[in-house]
């Protein structure tokens, strides 16, 4: 690979305009959103293939980072919860430096990042930010799977690395033997209308690293039977739903799977589908709510090993409405943050703004995944 900064090869990014000699150091931005885990597929393999998943890009969460060149390393963050995470940004840059073979000093800055250990899939937005800033930097053409692949994601969930590129509804296929990411079997973009309340719990974490491999080493198998009645409600209620807007089954695939999955699960989870007791009995709450006025009934479940959960809607009254149900009925504690967000129909978005002698008013030029 080519680590002259002279020299930037940018044919992954057929859009963006190439760099000029009047570029001194570039800064390049990316933001990358965060996503929700909706279920596994076959987590215990009983065909062969470990895990394959569902899941969905959203608005409103991200992580962005920044990557310039320097005369030295600066690493810097803008807020505390992304200075918590300046240990794996410089990780992250360790490795990138170790497969990449570019050195050079730089400077990188984390101007926001994703909830940590929540459900959002924090630390591979972090990681792929950061990887994709620094190949945009160094005029690398490389893949976000090569890039998963050399920051060590991916190892059971494909779902943040397709989200990275692409946003939307996306399954995954499970990771193939020797670290390779899973490949996506799926892509559908939710309808506009439709509405997400993202569920937080301020006061808990999911679990992660070692305590997550553990949970899930110390399992007991998923059963094929119950692994194949996920896929079926994923292939024939779910991708269809989503594909011509039919919320109704598309709600009640999504909640199947997650009750499904939540008592596999819950011997991880004290015993319980949710991680966040608060959690579970608003989100409960507001099923039963909606059943009985005859109103829509949300797709409600958690998102990875939570503590956030969520709940679909076909539109912004009904989710306002929801919201409105919970706090009334006294569900919403102190440590509850409610947001209503959207489905997100792309990846990540990267610019990249030239360091001129007038760069404080230069516009970044923008390019894609």
């Amino acid at each position: 690979m080519h680590c002259d900064a002279s020299h930037r090869d940018m044919l992954l990014f057929d859009n963006a305009p190439a760099p000029t000699a009047t570029d001194l150091s570039p800064a390049v931005t990316v933001r990358a959103p965060g996503r929700l885990h909706l279920g596994f597929l076959d987590p215990s393999a009983t065909l062969g293939r470990a895990f394959g998943g569902l899941g969905l890009v959203i608005e409103g969460f991200e992580t962005a980072v920044q990557i310039s060149a320097a005369r030295a390393d600066q690493f810097s963050a803008a807020t505390p919860a992304a200075e918590a995470e300046l240990a794996r940004a410089r990780d992250a840059i360790a490795l990138l430096r170790r497969h990449s073979g570019c050195h050079a000093p730089l400077n990188l800055r984390l101007l926001q990042v994703l909830p940590a250990h929540a459900g959002f899939g924090s630390g591979t937005q972090l990681a792929l930010a950061i990887g994709r800033a620094f190949a945009v930097l160094h005029g690398m053409a490389v893949s976000t799977a090569t890039l998963a692949h050399w920051l060590a994601r991916g190892a059971r969930s494909g779902i943040g690395i397709a989200g990275f590129d692409h946003g939307g509804l996306l399954v995954d296929g499970g990771p193939s033997a020797g670290g390779v990411p899973a490949p996506v079997l799926a892509r559908i973009e939710l309808a506009e209308s439709w509405r997400i309340v993202v569920v937080q719990d301020l006061a808990q974490r999911g679990l992660s690293g070692s305590d997550e491999k553990h949970a899930i080493a110390t399992l007991a198998p998923l059963p094929q039977a119950i692994a194949a009645d996920i896929c079926h409600h994923v292939l024939m209620r779910i991708l269809p739903g989503a594909a011509h807007a039919e919320f109704a089954p598309f709600a009640a695939g999504i909640t199947h799977i997650q009750q499904l999955l939540g008592k596999h699960f819950a011997p991880a989870q004290n015993g319980s589908a949710y991680t966040s007791p608060a959690v579970g009995r608003l989100l409960r709450s507001a099923a039963v709510v909606a059943r009985a006025a005859g109103h829509s009934v949300p797709a409600i479940g958690q998102s990875s090993w939570g503590p956030t959960g969520f709940a679909i809607l076909p539109s912004q009254a009904d989710a306002e409405a929801l919201v409105s149900a919970a706090r009334a009925n006294g569900l919403v504690g102190p440590q509850l943050e409610l947001r209503i967000v959207q489905a997100r129909r792309r990846g990540a978005d990267i610019a990249i703004t030239p360091q001129t002698p007038n760069a404080a008013t230069a516009a970044p030029r923008s390019i894609t995944t």
